[in-house]
């Protein structure tokens, strides 16, 4: 896809939507690789004097607006401010929209972004799973939509595109739709007509995950970090080992007590010193496992790829099946850095776990390329 489609005579008009940190690094990453343009800085004004609710002054010669549809979650939140900053240094715009800030906030959001979503020529988004970037794509009348990582999700959605199927995030456990699934049922086939490319509309997937099944007609473009490289590092290597968090007990995966006993075996086992938490870990979780392991938990304040560029970071990173097993090795190319992968045991997965999650795990662990696979741990 042109970085330059769009209308002759101008710029395109790029809006991207996102609702997490990673999502708005990848959309950097893309603009990046497409070279996109940014504005000239403001001159001697800090980023955070000069941000405000609604999003920054006007600035004009910028390509690319970021949208945060920002979330509840105080760390996410933190996050998606530090990617902010990121996104303004490098000349984009980006507007921050409290669009879950009470019952009227989704109206408001949608309404104020009716105008801008009607105008632009490509859409950029980094969840097409989400009821709200659906609901965005019923307005938009751009030729161009474009769909950026947001971690293993993104394998579920190309596949499910491929085989025409209905947008159902992979942990959610199968069975007939919910009452709200019913409601929401239009809008979200809506969605996946327009991701549906066509002699009108054109669809880019780009992604550092593995693609197998890539649907008609849709473009692919493989996501390299790049513009991370660029940014950040070369790291400083310590001698000792990390480990990376993971939600699937938040979501419902994975037992909590089994996952524990795994971090303990492997913090142990491996000798790492670093739990680098996932962003929706629970407190309570992590202070049981700073607690019983040992372990110094480290809240990142930016994605784990930018993290682990700046450095420092152990030279071996230990992993459950994630995205950061795709990602990081990208990341850290050519600092020596190695990633091991651990399987989930099949015993540790709770009952409401949907009966796709074994399968779609070890697709995860099992594509990932330039990773250590290591078998798994013996449950408790």
């Amino acid at each position: 896809m042109s970085p330059r489609a769009g209308h002759a005579g101008h710029s395109p008009r790029t809006l991207a939507f996102v609702e997490s940190p990673v999502q708005l690094l990848n959309v950097l990453e893309w603009a990046h690789l497409h070279g996109l343009r940014g504005a000239d800085p403001l001159p001697s004004v800090p980023a955070q004097v000069r941000r405000t609710v609604a999003g920054d002054p006007p600035r004009t010669g910028a390509d690319l607006t970021v949208v945060v549809l920002s979330p509840t979650d105080p760390m996410t939140r933190g996050q998606l401010r530090r990617m902010a900053d990121l996104a303004r240094d490098e000349g984009y715009r980006v507007r921050w929209e409290e669009a879950r800030g009470g019952p009227a906030a989704p109206f408001q959001t949608v309404g104020g972004l009716a105008g801008s979503l009607r105008r632009a020529d490509r859409i950029v988004m980094g969840d097409p799973f989400s009821r709200y970037v659906q609901l965005l794509l019923t307005i938009t009348r751009a030729k161009d939509l474009v769909v950026v990582d947001d971690g293993t999700a993104t394998m579920e959605f190309v596949a499910q595109l491929a085989r025409g199927e209905r947008l159902v995030r992979w942990h959610r456990k199968g069975g007939r739709p919910g009452a709200r699934d019913l409601l929401f049922a239009p809008v979200s086939s809506s969605a996946r007509r327009r991701l549906t490319p066509s002699a009108r509309r054109r669809v880019e997937v780009f992604s550092s995950m593995p693609v197998t099944e890539t649907p008609q007609g849709v473009t692919v473009t493989a996501n390299d970090f790049s513009w991370t490289r660029a940014r950040f590092g070369p790291p400083r290597i310590t001698k000792g080992a990390d480990m990376v968090g993971t939600s699937l007990v938040e979501t419902g995966v994975v037992d909590g007590e089994a996952y524990l006993e795994a971090v303990r075996h492997l913090s142990k086992t491996h000798g790492a010193t670093r739990y680098f938490a996932h962003r929706r870990e629970s407190a309570d979780k992590l202070h049981r496992l700073a607690a019983e392991t040992g372990l110094e938990i480290v809240r990142p304040d930016l994605p784990l790829e930018v993290i682990a560029r700046r450095g420092p970071i152990g030279r071996t990173i230990l992993s459950f099946p994630s995205t950061v097993v795709h990602t990081l090795p990208l990341a850290l190319t050519g600092t020596g850095v190695r990633v091991a992968v651990f399987d989930i045991d099949p015993t540790w997965l709770t009952e409401n776990a949907s009966p796709r999650a074994q399968g779609f795990l070890a697709g995860v662990t099992g594509t990932a390329k330039d990773v250590h696979r290591l078998a798994a741990v013996a449950p408790a």
